[in-house]
């Protein structure tokens, strides 16, 4: 990668397989079934965990010398919050619809375990410069799996990508069959993120046999 160590780099790409937040930690999975009907929703909550736990995870570790033990979690609890509190204001001023449409899952950044799991797990014990690549690694290995997940969910369930359509609603039928493409509405449902998820963990595993061995 450049400028970055082999060490470094791996801070960066094992969340995005090997160790994926979703996929391998099972970590974050509601918002990956509440938000992934639409895939701008998606992108958005992505890029909005990875603000949050890129400069979350800096801030953790300037402070990681100064925080007492035993209000740790209080003050990681601060941080994150404070960091939501941007997002959520910065989506009302410039995307107020989407932030209708996220609505309570913004707030609910705050609990999400793979954030406050950096925290605990690498901030408090790492310089800033390499837990901001942990907060950028892991925010990409969870964004990638919405942003695939609100992919097919949004084409196959509504026939669109970012609202604009691009599988054609049926407009001819020749027998038994249309001509066309009938949106399945089942897609949208919260289920079928648990099941598409499912079908992204057992194609890593398939490929990566080792990831079968170790669990």
């Amino acid at each position: 990668m450049g400028l970055l160590s082999k060490k470094d780099a791996k801070l960066i790409t094992d969340p995005l397989l090997d160790n994926n937040p979703i996929t391998i930690q099972v970590l974050g999975i509601c918002s990956a079934l509440a938000i992934t009907a639409e895939l701008e929703a998606s992108i958005v909550m992505s890029v909005s965990v990875m603000f949050v736990l890129g400069l979350g995870n800096v801030v953790i570790s300037l402070m990681r010398n100064i925080i007492p033990s035993k209000i740790r979690i209080i003050v990681q609890l601060i941080v994150v919050a404070t960091l939501v509190i941007i997002v959520d204001l910065v989506l009302k001023a410039f995307a107020y619809e989407l932030s209708k449409t996220l609505s309570v899952f913004v707030g609910l950044i705050i609990t999400n375990c793979i954030i406050m799991g950096r925290f605990e797990a690498f901030a408090l014990g790492n310089g800033p410069w390499r837990a901001f690549l942990d907060g950028i690694g892991n925010s990409i290995g969870y964004g990638a799996i919405l942003i695939v997940v609100g992919f097919f969910r949004e084409l196959l369930g509504s026939g669109t990508l970012l609202g604009i359509k691009v599988l054609g609603d049926p407009i001819e039928k020749t027998g038994l069959y249309a001509i066309g493409y009938e949106n399945n509405g089942f897609m949208l449902l919260s289920p079928m993120a648990l099941i598409v998820v499912g079908i992204i963990i057992w194609i890593q595993r398939s490929k990566n046999t080792s990831l079968i061995e170790e669990n």
